[in-house]
Parts: C-alpha cells; structure tokens; sequence
C-alpha cells in the first residue's frame, strides 16, 4: 500500500461509528500499576486506563482528583481563548504587547519567583517512605521540585500526552499489554508485520512503526521520519558492494564492522520470521543483502546472513526476502546467490536448520529445479550423487531428500539408482522455454568476490 494515498480515517463514509464504552475497552486489559484496578484516567475524561501514561495511581492521585483537575484545566482554556481573541481584535500594526498580556507575564514572574517553602520533618519522611515502599511504581513526589506554576505546566503536558495516547490506542495504533507491532511504513510501502520482534519496548507498544528503507533506524513518528529522511546520507547498505547486475546489487555486510546495521536488519526480519533468534549477537556473520536500484537509491529486497566460519559448512544462517518482493524470483536469486558462494570457496553447502515454512518451499523448490536441469545437460550412462554434489555444491543429503520427493530414487539390487524422469524434465524445460529470458537470474561472472579470511 502507498502511503501516499488518502487515508480512510479522513473519509466520513469510512469513518466508524462512535462505539459504545463496553465495545471500546478490553475488560481483559490490566494497568500494570501494582494495587491499581484501572479505573480513572489521568485526564479526568475517561473511566478507564490500561497504560501507566493514563494511570490516577502512578502520578499519586485518585480519579475524583483527576476530574476536578481536568475542570479546572478547561476553565482556563476558555478563559485563554477568550483572552487571545480579545487580544486579536486589539491587535496593532507592530503587534505590541497588550496590557493584558503585560499583566500576565508580570504574574507568572512574580510565581516562579516563589518556591515552596521547605518540607516540614514529617513531610519529608514520608517522602523518602514514598521511594522505599513504591520505588519504580509510582512517580516520585514532585513536591517542592520547582515552582508551583512550572509544576501545573508539566502536569497540563502529562495530561495531554495521555490524551494523545489514548485517542491512538483507540484507533488501533497503540496496542497496550500486547507489545506488538502491527505495521511499518518502509520506503513506498506500509507493511503487515506476521510476528512479534523484540524492539525496545518504547517503540514494541506502538501499533506502527517507521523505518528508514536504507540506514534501517527505526522511529516513532512520521514527522520524525521525514526529518531523518532529509538528513540521511545512506543511499545503500553499508559494506562492499561485491555482485551487480543491471539494477540488482549484493553488499557484503560484516556484522562486526556494521553493528548496529546488522541488529537492525535483524529486528526487521523478525517482523516476518517465526522462527529468528538472532538478533544482537551480529558479530559472527556476515550479511549479503541484495537491492534493487531506482533514481533515488538502492532499494532492500532481501538479505541472508552466513556464519564467518561455520563448522558445518551452513551457506545460510537466516534467508528473507521482504513481503513486497515475494512471489517475483528474488528468493530464488538470494538461495543461488548463496551458492554460488559456496562454489567460490570450493565447497558444499546446505541452509541452516530449522528452516521457516516459506524458505522450505523455496529451497525445494530450488533443489529441484538444480536437478532437473543439471539431468536435462547430463550426457554421461550413470548419474552419481557425488558429482551433482560437486559440480552444484548442494549438500548430498539435500540432493537425496529431494530426488526422493520426486521419486527418482530406487532402491534396486542392494543399490541405490537415480531415474532420469523424462518427464519431469520435459516439463521443467517447457517452463524454462516460457519463462524465457529473465533478469531474474544470478549471473556469476558479475560477481566480485574472493573468499573472507577466517577471523
């Protein structure tokens, strides 16, 4: 979806209807204030909370106290707006202050002038009780902090932050207790996340997050997006740029030069992996991403990561490729891609396990079409495994689970035989014909690469 499109919320025959209080709140959703049961709202406009931001409890208040405040706070808006349109209709040329507001800034001088005066003995102790007994709980007590006007401003922004955070978790973009992120927006597209990643909890709780499509930072806003956007410099991942093909890349991205990018695309991955647990352990790996370039940079299509010195000669370590390339070849590019590599290093190569749902459809998949067009070229009178082995660097256990699948392998006489099926090739070979020449395709003498050293 493109975000630039008109959101629905703007039109009214898509605005929902104003909910029932019984249909807008989840009675199984807690405070997680100890002691609290959820009633009240820090802004004193609503019977409930389920967040410590809207929490009477946590700022030391109770909910009768919540809605006097929220009286008063109205009160002076209206006097404030009746002041300020006063203050219009006066105003001159060279917009002097009006006697008014001349009497106002005098007044608030003259209060933050004032301090408290200091904490009786008893006041104090029960204070220092507060700490002890609450600790992290509960807000600390902001008694004699500063003046009493400065404290009423930062209760007025507590409370209309609450506000904020109320009226998006209604919306649906905040979902509280559940520390889960339902959206992103990345680049042209906002993205439906599939699983839970463990973001700082900060950003988990949002029901939508930002992210920059090329550093991979991740933000809360859109505002604070467009900001970075307009400062950022990336262009394309960090790390060398070792294959390019027409408007396809790879970079070699080492985890433990590019830290803190490697972590990133870790927790991105997450949204779409079930089965991910790497995530800031980055050093060990490298990470091949693969881009696709426009006018105005190098676009993420998808990424795997590799173990600098894999004990098991595992080619893959984590394979994804990002909801808005699948189905179009490209996930079949990063698993050639792979091996290709493997070829490289005069090895044999084989994904690490456990393999997700969709990269063992696509390795399959991969695995068999490897077969048949590697029996489809064969002209010799008996086909050994080893050799497919070698000259493909897939491992031999993959090649016989897959031979298998197609049921190409017989056990004949106390030895194994694999069948040229002429059939499945013809039929792997009339798709190759129609799908004809395709850019989609990993060319090796565009790649530009030698080996790592081990570290």
């Amino acid at each position: 979806m493109d975000p630039s499109q008109k959101d629905s919320a703007s039109d009214p025959s898509h605005r929902p209807k104003r909910r029932r209080f019984h249909e807008s709140y989840n009675f199984n959703m807690k405070c997680p204030t100890p002691g609290c049961n959820s009633l009240g709202h820090l802004t004193g406009k609503h019977e409930r909370h389920f967040s410590i931001s809207g929490c009477p409890l946590y700022h030391n208040l109770s909910a009768d106290e919540c809605k006097v405040k929220a009286v008063d706070r109205d009160k002076q808006e209206e006097e404030r707006s009746q002041g300020q349109t006063e203050d219009h209709r006066h105003a001159t040329r060279h917009q002097a202050p009006t006697p008014r507001q001349v009497r106002y800034k005098e007044k608030v001088v003259e209060m933050r002038k004032r301090r408290n005066s200091p904490l009786p003995r008893e006041q104090k102790d029960k204070s220092m009780e507060h700490r002890q007994s609450h600790g992290t709980s509960r807000e600390p007590l902001l008694d004699n902090v500063t003046s009493e006007y400065d404290l009423e401003l930062f209760r007025k922004a507590q409370a209309r932050a609450s506000e904020d955070l109320e009226k998006l978790r209604l919306q649906g973009q905040i979902t509280e207790g559940s520390n889960m992120i339902k959206t992103i927006l990345f680049g042209r597209y906002e993205l439906d996340t599939w699983y839970h990643s463990p973001y700082p909890e900060e950003y988990a709780r949002l029901g939508r997050l930002y992210v920059c499509e090329f550093c991979l930072k991740y933000m809360k806003s859109q505002t604070i997006l467009r900001r970075h956007m307009a400062k950022c410099v990336w262009k394309h991942p960090p790390g060398d740029e070792v294959y390019r093909k027409g408007a396809i890349s790879v970079f070699e991205v080492d985890g433990k030069k590019n830290k803190i990018y490697c972590q990133n695309l870790c927790l991105l991955a997450k949204l779409f992996l079930d089965h991910k647990t790497l995530y800031y352990d980055v050093e060990p790996f490298l990470f091949y991403v693969m881009t696709e370039a426009d006018n105005t940079g190098c676009h993420l299509v998808g990424y795997f990561s590799k173990e600098k010195n894999s004990f098991l000669n595992y080619n893959v370590s984590c394979i994804l490729t990002m909801p808005q390339y699948m189905r179009q070849g490209y996930g079949k590019m990063l698993i050639d891609f792979s091996y290709l590599l493997s070829k490289v290093e005069e090895k044999v190569g084989s994904p690490e396990r456990p393999l997700s749902d969709l990269g063992l459809i696509s390795y399959r998949s991969y695995w068999k079409e490897v077969l048949l067009r590697y029996m489809y070229n064969f002209q010799g009178k008996e086909i050994s495994i080893k050799e497919i082995s070698q000259e493909t660097a897939v491992n031999p256990v993959d090649i016989v689970s897959t031979l298998q699948s197609l049921q190409m392998l017989k056990y004949w006489k106390g030895k194994h035989l694999v069948l040229k099926r002429q059939d499945l090739i013809e039929e792997w070979k009339a798709k190759e014909t129609k799908r004809g020449t395709s850019n989609k395709t990993i060319d090796p003498h565009s790649l530009k690469w030698t080996p790592p050293k081990g570290t």
